[in-house]
């Protein structure tokens, strides 16, 4: 059990690396297989259509529960909240091609994808608006916490960003790369932005 267990994570080991380089419709099972290095029937074995491995790469390497929000917050300052929260997404997606590139990637083209990019979208901002409510002194309406949290998820989840990044990270000819498209040099400014609304108590 051990080794099938194995043999399925090499796999898909393999699959978030190729498809990550040169992406989905660009790699073949063989290749795939091939730096596995398992048998081709094998991986049938386990993913029986390459759809199967995009599938499961993204419905089990797209998830936020491993994050630690305890240290996130800063009390009294909700732009340092938002950026640390986004530092720490940072970290996550530094050690997944899938959460970094994949996801973005192929979300126009497979259902599957854009679903759960949407429940990424849902459980990100659960987060943001946990930490960033933590950050606040004063008493506030939840909603505009809500609505606060729902504009920060939108800028730092752009797809439209993340796909114009992906064209130059083929130009450069490496995922690794290349700079996080959703963090513009005046992401500070944009947290600003949107705590100014946060800071006077509302009624």
């Amino acid at each position: 059990m051990t080794r099938d267990r194995e043999s399925r994570t090499l796999i898909l080991d393999a699959a978030e690396r190729l498809f990550a380089e040169r992406g989905f419709d660009g790699t073949p099972t063989t290749a795939i297989a091939d730096l596995a290095a398992v048998p081709k029937g094998l991986l049938f074995y386990y993913f029986p259509t390459k759809t199967d491995l995009l599938r499961a790469l993204v419905s089990e390497r797209l998830d936020l529960d491993p994050i630690d929000t305890s240290g996130l917050v800063a009390r009294g300052d909700p732009a340092r909240t938002l950026l640390n929260v986004t530092g720490r997404l940072r970290e996550l997606q530094a050690q997944s091609a899938v959460q970094r590139v994949i996801v973005w990637r192929e979300h126009p083209t497979h259902p599957e994808v854009r679903e759960k990019i949407q429940n990424y979208r849902i459980q990100l901002q659960a987060i943001v608006e946990r930490v960033l409510g933590a950050s606040i002194l004063h008493p506030i309406a939840a909603r505009r916490v809500r609505a606060a949290a729902a504009a920060w998820v939108a800028i730092i989840t752009t797809p439209a960003l993340r796909e114009h990044a992906g064209a130059d990270q083929a130009a450069a000819g490496s995922a690794d790369e290349v700079k996080d498209p959703t963090e513009p040099a005046d992401l500070p400014a944009l947290a600003d932005l949107i705590s100014a609304g946060l800071r006077e108590p509302a009624a």
